[in-house]
């Protein structure tokens, strides 16, 4: 991942390298190719991997996970006393 990454970056650089040329239109093109495969190739990459042991449970607001909150605060606001 960290690879296409950097592939991406290069391509976004040879783009506006060839838009500095003058070549507008195969500069336009590079960059939007990087732009298209960062936004569906990357992006969803890199989702999946920060999300796969994760338990979305733990993050919507259920009446179990409202009462933690409370719990946690009461707790956080009595120790400051």
């Amino acid at each position: 991942m960290i690879v296409l990454f950097f592939a991406i970056v290069a391509a976004m650089a040879v783009g506006f390298y060839l838009r500095s040329q003058k070549d507008f239109a195969l500069g336009d093109k590079v960059m939007g190719i990087a732009i298209f495969s960062g936004a569906f190739v990357l992006m969803p990459l890199f989702l999946y991997h920060r999300w796969k042991d994760r338990n979305v449970r733990d993050y919507m607001l259920s009446e179990e996970n409202i009462k933690k909150m409370r719990d946690f605060n009461e707790s956080k606001d009595t120790d400051n006393q």
